[in-house]
């Protein structure tokens, strides 16, 4: 392709995409209809799992719960039912395929087709590369990485054959940036529940990407735009927090 006809060609696009940022601006998005679909949660027993189950127990949504913890399962099934939601719930390890595969095909024989699915568990163990265990490495990527395409592979073809369906995928920024030991990260997600989980409705009832950037996580990324390197280096020290113990160091003293 000629140049000129590659520049030409790149800001017609750009104008039209500026145009239709535009419109979707001014116009509200067209909200999805959830009540009665079949929605699947993993990692359900608590946090953002938890949370998410709520928010589609209140839309009057039918609920498939998966978390490898029964007890936190069962609250969180009793607080979707006491919001008059129809909840199913099964105790699958998420870090195991077989497993995910069998308990997605007694969904599909038992209860139905997933129409919404939320892959949403995830393990995280807050130690440095050396300090992590092998078997803590491995399940870490076999829950937040391989179950997600496991679940994925289990229940798309039939959204596909329907040509219907929703598939979210929670994920982090912690992928992106460095956090120490993710301890500030763990608790920080802890305390952003509601306002992730609200931005994660957001996104799955308008179908738009959604991507929750924690306030001081937006200050940080603005200020790396403007300060530079050494007086970001200096703010940083700063404003990290610190913490009497970090799991997997040992004391001096």
């Amino acid at each position: 392709m000629h140049p000129v006809v590659g520049l030409l060609l790149f800001l017609g696009t750009l104008l039209y995409a500026y145009a239709e940022a535009l419109v979707k601006l001014l116009l509200p998005a067209r909200r999805k209809a959830v009540r009665g679909e079949l929605v699947l949660v993993t990692g359900a027993a608590r946090g953002l799992g938890r949370a998410t189950a709520r928010e589609f127990a209140r839309l009057q949504s039918r609920l498939v719960l998966w978390d490898v913890e029964a007890h936190g399962l069962k609250e969180t099934a009793t607080e979707c039912e006491g919001l008059g939601a129809t909840v199913h719930t099964f105790v699958v390890d998420c870090s195991k395929r077989e497993e995910i595969y069998s308990t997605a095909e007694k969904v599909k024989k038992d209860i139905g087709d997933i129409s919404i699915l939320v892959n949403n568990a995830g393990v995280i163990t807050a130690a440095d590369l050396l300090s992590t265990q092998d078997h803590q490495i491995e399940k870490m990527f076999e829950v937040n990485i391989l179950a997600h395409i496991w679940t994925t592979r289990a229940f798309l073809p039939t959204m596909m054959k329907n040509n219907r369906g929703h598939i979210v995928t929670v994920a982090s920024a912690a992928g992106q940036f460095v956090t120490s030991f993710m301890v500030a990260y763990w608790l920080g997600k802890i305390l952003e529940v509601d306002e992730v989980v609200k931005a994660l409705m957001e996104g799955i009832l308008t179908n738009q990407k959604m991507v929750f950037v924690p306030p001081q996580l937006s200050f940080a990324l603005f200020s790396e735009m403007l300060i530079p390197e050494r007086a970001s280096n200096v703010l940083k020290k700063l404003t990290d927090v610190k913490f009497d113990a970090v799991v997997g160091h040992g004391s001096n003293q």
